[in-house]
C-alpha cells in the first residue's frame, strides 16, 4: 500500500491512486479511463485483491465446521473480518455484526424477522421520498403481509429532508423510522442527530442505510444511537456480494431466524431445531468467506488512510465539481450545494435542459469517462421532480481535481453538440 505521507501539496488522490490497478488501464477508445461512478460501486485496491487471492490460494475451506488446519485458518480470517467490521462502525462487539450478501439483504432481514414478529395492522413505518428501492420494497412487502402502514417524509425545495413533515408524521403509531444517511441521488446528509432522538421519544426504532456514508465519513453506531444499520462491501472498496447488518445485541437476541439451514442451528431433530448463538442464527449455509476477508482488508485500508482525511479531500473535490457544473448553462443540480450543506455526499446528480441523461452518459463514455444515468434506484424521487432519469457524477478519495476539470470540459462539449444538432 502507498505510504500516506502528509507532504505539502500532495493530494490524497495522488498518494493513493497507485493502489488501484484498474486506474492504469485505457478506455475502450484508447484514452485514459476516468471513473466517476463510485456511488454505484467503488474500485478495489491491490490489498483487497491480494486478500482474495491469498484466501483462495492458501486457506480455501469451509468455516466453523472443520477440524483441519485450512478450516481453522479460514475461520480465523472470516471472524477477523467480523471483528474489523464491528470496530469500523463502533459496535459493542462482533456478535452485533451479521454478514449478509449486501445492504439490501440486511434490510430484508430486519423486515422479515423483526417486522413479521413485531408489526401489526395499523402500525406505521416512516420512510422518506429519497429512499433507494432497497429501503422501500422490503417494507412494501411487509405491509402486504402484516397490514402495517407506510408513510413517507417529503423533501424541501433545496432537496433536503423536510423536518417539519417528519415531525408531523411521527406519532405513537410509528414503530420504525428507516432512512438513508446520505442520499445516493440528492447527496444530502440527513440530520440523524435530530431524527433518531425524536423517533426514540415517540417509541420507534431507527434503521439507517449507511451505504453512501461509511466509506466517506467516520461513523459510530454508539454515537448515532441507532437500532439497525446496514452497509455494503462493494461501496467500501471491498468485493461485491458482501454486506452486513449491525443491530443492538438485545434486538438480535429477540429476533427469529431469517433463513433456515446449516450453520444457523445448535441442534436439529426431525421435527424441530434450536438456534445457534449470535450472530450465527442469521447466517444460514456456507457464507461468502473470501468476500468477507476482502471486506475486512478494505475496511482496514480505509482506516489506515483515515476517514477524516477522506472526508476533507472529498469535500474539496465536491466544491470544485459544483463550481464547474454550476457554470454550465441550462444545467440543474439536484440536492443542496456544499455551501448549503457542508458534509453532503461527494456526488452531483444533474439535469440538462433539452438533453436526455442517457444520451449524455453514452456520449461522454466515448471520451473514456464513466458516469451514471437513469433513476439510480430512486424512481419515486424522480417522479417528484417530474423526470424519468438524471445523470450523476460521483467522486472518491482517488479522484483528482484535474479529472473533474476533464469531465466538466467534456460535458460542456457534449451538451453543445446535442444543442447544435437537435
Amino acid at each position: 500500500m502507498t505510504t500516506l505521507s502528509r507532504d505539502t501539496g500532495v493530494s490524497l488522490a495522488e498518494r493513493t491512486r497507485s493502489d488501484f490497478p484498474i486506474l492504469d488501464q485505457r478506455s475502450s477508445q484508447g484514452g485514459p479511463l476516468l471513473y466517476l461512478d463510485h456511488a454505484a460501486t467503488s474500485q478495489k485496491p491491490q490489498v483487497v485483491l491480494d486478500a482474495l487471492q491469498a484466501y483462495y490460494a492458501c486457506d480455501n475451506a469451509n468455516v466453523h465446521r472443520g477440524a483441519h488446519q485450512l478450516s481453522a485458518r479460514a475461520t480465523e480470517a472470516f471472524e477477523a473480518a467480523r471483528s474489523i467490521t464491528a470496530s469500523y462502525v463502533g459496535a459493542a462487539g462482533p456478535q452485533e455484526i451479521v454478514f449478509t450478501r449486501n445492504a439490501t439483504e440486511g434490510i430484508n432481514l430486519v423486515a422479515r424477522s423483526w417486522g413479521n414478529a413485531n408489526l401489526r395492522e395499523g402500525d406505521e413505518i416512516l420512510l422518506t421520498l429519497m429512499e433507494h428501492h432497497s429501503n422501500l420494497v422490503p417494507w412494501q412487502l411487509l405491509s402486504q403481509r402484516t397490514g402495517c402502514v407506510l408513510r413517507h417524509v417529503g423533501i424541501t425545495e433545496k432537496g433536503e429532508l423536510d423536518l417539519d413533515d417528519f415531525h408531523s408524521k411521527l406519532s405513537d403509531r410509528t414503530k420504525l423510522v428507516s432512512l438513508v444517511h446520505i442520499s445516493n441521488t440528492l447527496g444530502c446528509r440527513n440530520p440523524l442527530d435530530l431524527v433518531i432522538p425524536a423517533a426514540h421519544a415517540a417509541g420507534a426504532l431507527v434503521l439507517v442505510d449507511a451505504c453512501q456514508s461509511l466509506a466517506h465519513h467516520p461513523m459510530s453506531v454508539k454515537t448515532l444511537d441507532a437500532d439497525f444499520l446496514v452497509g455494503s462491501s462493494h461501496k467500501l472498496c471491498g468485493p461485491t456480494g458482501m454486506g452486513f447488518l449491525w443491530a443492538r445485541e438485545a434486538l438480535l437476541d429477540s429476533m427469529p431466524p431469517f433463513l433456515g439451514g446449516g450453520e444457523m442451528i445448535q441442534d436439529v431433530y426431525l421435527d424441530h431445531s434450536t438456534w445457534a448463538n449470535l450472530p450465527y442464527k442469521f447466517e444460514a449455509g456456507t457464507p461468502a468467506i473470501g468476500e468477507a476477508v476482502g471486506m475486512g482488508a478494505a475496511l482496514t485500508y480505509l482506516e489506515q488512510i483515515g476517514l477524516e482525511n477522506i472526508a476533507a479531500w472529498e469535500a474539496e473535490l465536491t466544491l470544485h465539481l459544483f463550481k464547474r457544473l454550476q457554470a454550465i448553462d441550462g444545467l440543474r443540480i439536484l440536492g443542496p450545494t456544499p455551501q448549503q450543506q457542508p458534509g453532503r455526499g461527494a456526488l452531483a446528480t444533474f439535469l440538462v435542459d433539452g438533453v436526455h441523461a442517457n444520451d449524455i452518459a453514452a456520449m461522454i463514455d466515448l471520451a473514456g469517462i464513466c458516469i451514471r444515468s437513469g433513476h439510480h434506484c430512486c424512481q419515486p424521487l424522480h417522479r417528484h421532480y417530474q423526470v424519468t432519469g438524471s445523470a450523476r457524477a460521483s467522486l472518491s478519495f482517488i479522484t483528482t481535481l484535474a479529472e473533474i476539470d476533464r469531465f466538466a470540459d467534456e460535458l460542456q462539449s457534449v451538451i453543445a453538440f446535442f444543442r447544435e444538432n437537435s
